[in-house]
């Protein structure tokens, strides 16, 4: 089988902790070829079909080089087994761009995964309003007086950009309000941008649950990212501290209603971001802690992952 990831730039991979890097071990320990680009690499030219710019590369299990690259050759998509879209966020309009590249690609014969269409029609922070039963109290708007009486409500809220990523951009506001004004003009940029804002949850210094689904079965484990000092994200890129633990029976419910649904539309790796047994945001551009849940458990996500992988293609 041969795997085209389009992904960041390879030399920039933090390999021991990277989830496309543990995919490409994975599939190589296995006797998969891989390629890899970014998605400006993606090209389209009426009378031909969708390729790419692809680096043929083998890991070489050493930290550095962790790859060696054998060729540079354009190629249809249609040409690889399988085609993973692993691009990190931001959700901007390259991105999309990309999606439609990726799905003219489909029509032509490629495999790919997450489904492309599937991926524009979930934003991360959008999707769970499908879910809301499972979600702690939000709203999604631009205006600022909504925001205020939302806050007048809840009393301690947190504020977020819908393209957001690692944590990036989140406010919390406690009961005094202080600098609510401030931020939401600096989020919503004075009513020209969505955003988004949730109760908060007190159960964070617990931890933000990340919750594997692979083709609609939970990973058995969640990771908990546990806020470090006065830190209110959870978010590994934020300073977090992931603990792995077995999932609640709470947690797996979660799964189990959300995960089938979402496999169903070609979403086939979706990561669950759960604070206490409330759904927060639904993952599904390029879900992460593959290495570490592994890690510190021994149960192997990237081989559950492209196990999965293999049957879908068959």
């Amino acid at each position: 089988m041969h795997i085209l990831f389009v992904a960041d730039p390879l030399e920039h991979f933090k390999i021991y902790k990277d989830t496309t890097f543990s995919m490409m071990r994975e599939a190589q320990r296995r006797g998969h070829k891989v390629s890899a680009c970014v998605p400006q690499d993606l090209t389209w030219q009426r009378g031909r079909r969708v390729s790419a710019k692809v680096r043929e590369v083998v890991l070489t299990g050493e930290q550095q080089p962790w790859f060696r690259e054998n060729a540079v050759i354009e190629r249809p998509l249609h040409a690889f087994d399988a085609v993973l879209m692993r691009k990190d966020p931001p959700f901007d309009a390259e991105y999309i761009y990309a999606t439609h590249l990726l799905e003219q690609a489909e029509r032509e014969g490629a495999r790919v995964i997450n489904k492309p269409r599937a991926l524009r029609d979930h934003p991360e922070k959008l999707a769970i309003m499908e879910f809301a039963e499972y979600t702690t109290p939000t709203l999604v708007t631009r205006d600022a007086a909504a925001v205020r009486a939302f806050h007048a409500e809840h009393q301690d809220i947190i504020l977020k950009p819908l393209d957001g990523m690692g944590g990036m951009g989140i406010f919390r506001v406690r009961a005094d309000g202080l600098n609510l004004g401030s931020i939401v003009e600096t989020l919503n940029m004075n009513g020209a941008q969505t955003i988004m804002v949730q109760r908060f949850l007190p159960e964070i210094t617990q931890g933000d649950k990340r919750i594997l689904v692979i083709g609609g079965q939970p990973v058995p484990y969640s990771l908990a990212r546990i806020p470090q000092g006065s830190e209110v994200r959870g978010n590994l890129a934020a300073g977090g501290k992931g603990v792995a633990q077995p999932l609640t029976d709470q947690d797996r419910r979660i799964a189990e209603a959300i995960g089938p649904v979402l496999n169903e539309r070609g979403l086939l790796l979706v990561g669950l971001d759960v604070i206490g047994n409330a759904v927060t945001e639904i993952n599904v551009t390029s879900p992460t802690c593959f290495q570490e849940i592994t890690e510190q458990t021994g149960f192997d996500v990237p081989a559950m992952f492209i196990d999965t992988l293999e049957a879908e293609l068959r």
